[in-house]
């Protein structure tokens, strides 16, 4: 029997290998994790989930003061905002949360951590700061980087990516953000609303394109209100550094070209997979342009190698890797066959509203070919909403064929908090009578959940079938008013 140094290897320190080590070495097995940055924590606690929650709560706190008299309150003559100190707010929320995940911890629970940059020798072994590492298992959790197009004169000219937009010392005038995904719609918002002049460039028509289009729409609406500009369904022929700002030419559909100019420039055109130097290929093990080839059990072409999170190119989210460390954990540690499952995997556009979802929407359920019922409830018939003046937005509640419900979007105030009840649900296989019974605190926008189960209810518990049933068992007498009488 081959003798290794570890019983499992993990490259990487983000959500996936973290949640992998902690597992692993709390049941026993002896576990090394080697992170090539020089802090634990990956892409999502210093330049991605965390620090851009971080500016989104700052900007929309900024925001309200700027619309206090919408309250009945005072106006408030507020003065500009000085990055530095969102900044160094952000990094105080890194530090903060940055304990949790920190080599002492880790060594605690019984992990190894070390740090430099790994690149396998063998299918068992790595080198690292001149010595060899050898495991039984491996897992590559090696995370992803932002994506920066070949466009004309991109790499020439100065960027951001979301490696630097948090921590700038100064807040840009104006910004161009190229790409209408979920993290340039974000940060358009959150820089909007601190007051820099954003504009949106996109080559698709509409933003937000693995949403449904009137959801995706209503997120618009609401930026598009707020002063952002796009610039839509258009291609980017050249990016120049011009003495007085940073310029994009785009050319519309029409052959016409238009020229942008902005202080800074935002690229959040997409991510790549973290896999450069890591020497997969002397293995063995395929790269594909959207990441590690992996099965439904996360194992690569060596079985005993794993790759979990972003480096897979399945889906980037913070808590999707997690839950795929749990799985590399089952495969690797317990040895128990445990499958991949997204079927009810939920996400979040974290906007003001926010726009969060689970299972199918519209659009996947016709590209499945499924004819869905769409049942919906507005934020404006919301009590606590009303209240709040947080009456934008919808839930949708998607049923299939035989009424089963198969996804929920909703785009509002909490929506990413409201969609929990719906995880629960439909991991839980509740009935929509459950939810639309289940007493729900008043006043609270939780009580849309409730609202658009029973509107989905009500016509067959209040049918004319059951009324005429009622009436002649218990000889009801009907209505007792009509408008117009």
């Amino acid at each position: 029997m081959d003798s290794y140094e570890y019983d499992i290897g993990i490259i990487g320190g983000g959500a996936a290998g973290l949640t992998t080590a902690s597992g692993s070495a709390q049941l026993g097995a002896k576990t090394i994790l080697i992170e090539q940055e020089d802090k634990l924590g990956g892409d999502c606690l210093h330049y991605g989930c965390v620090p851009s929650k971080t500016l989104i709560k700052s900007a929309h706190v900024y925001h309200q003061m700027k619309h206090a008299q919408a309250f009945g309150l005072p106006r408030v003559d507020l003065p500009p905002v000085d990055f530095r100190q969102v900044a160094d707010r952000i990094r105080s929320v890194v530090d903060t949360i940055q304990k949790h995940d920190s080599e002492e911890r880790f060594c605690s629970l019984g992990a190894k951590v070390v740090f430099g940059k790994p690149r396998f020798v063998d299918e068992h072994a790595v080198t690292l700061n001149g010595k060899t590492i050898s495991a039984a298992k491996w897992v590559i959790a090696t995370g992803s980087s932002p994506v920066v197009p070949p466009i004309p004169g991109l790499a020439d000219t100065p960027h951001l990516t979301n490696r630097e937009i948090f921590y700038m010392d100064a807040l840009p005038g104006s910004m161009i953000i190229l790409g209408a995904g979920p993290i340039g719609i974000e940060m358009a918002q959150a820089f909007n609303r601190l007051g820099a002049k954003v504009t949106v460039i996109d080559r698709n028509p509409r933003i937000l394109g693995k949403e449904d289009k009137d959801m995706a729409d209503g997120v618009m609406q609401v930026l598009a209100a707020e002063g952002v500009r796009f610039v839509l369904e258009v291609s980017i022929e050249q990016v120049q550094d011009l003495p007085d700002g940073r310029q994009v030419t785009v050319k519309d559909t029409g052959g016409d070209t238009h020229r942008v100019t902005a202080d800074a420039i935002l690229v959040g055109m997409g991510r790549s997979p973290n896999t450069k130097g890591l020497g997969l290929s002397g293995i063995g093990i395929t790269v594909e342009r959207s990441g590690i080839q992996v099965d439904s059990r996360l194992r690569t072409s060596h079985k005993h190698i794993y790759a979990a999170g972003d480096v897979n190119g399945g889906y980037q989210f913070t808590h999707a890797a997690g839950y795929e460390g749990g799985i590399v954990i089952s495969n690797a540690v317990f040895r128990l066959p445990r499958k991949v499952n997204y079927t009810w995997l939920p996400w979040v556009t974290y906007t003001d509203p926010e726009l969060a979802s689970i299972g199918m929407n519209e659009t996947a359920a016709k590209k499945a070919g499924i004819d869905c019922q769409v049942i919906t409830e507005s934020f404006k018939d919301n009590d606590r909403a009303q209240a709040e003046q947080e009456i934008d937005g919808k839930i949708k509640l998607l049923l299939d064929e035989k009424e089963k419900p198969i996804g929920v979007q909703i785009l509002g105030s909490g929506a990413g908090n409201l969609i929990s009840e719906w995880v629960a649900a439909f991991n839980g296989n509740v009935k929509l009578s459950t939810i639309a019974a289940a007493i729900h605190p008043y006043p609270t926008t939780g009580e849309i959940n409730k609202r658009v189960a029973g509107i989905y209810l009500s016509p067959k518990i209040f049918s004319p079938t059951i009324q005429k049933g009622l009436k002649f068992f218990f000889n009801l007498k009907g209505r007792a008013c009509h408008l117009n009488e």
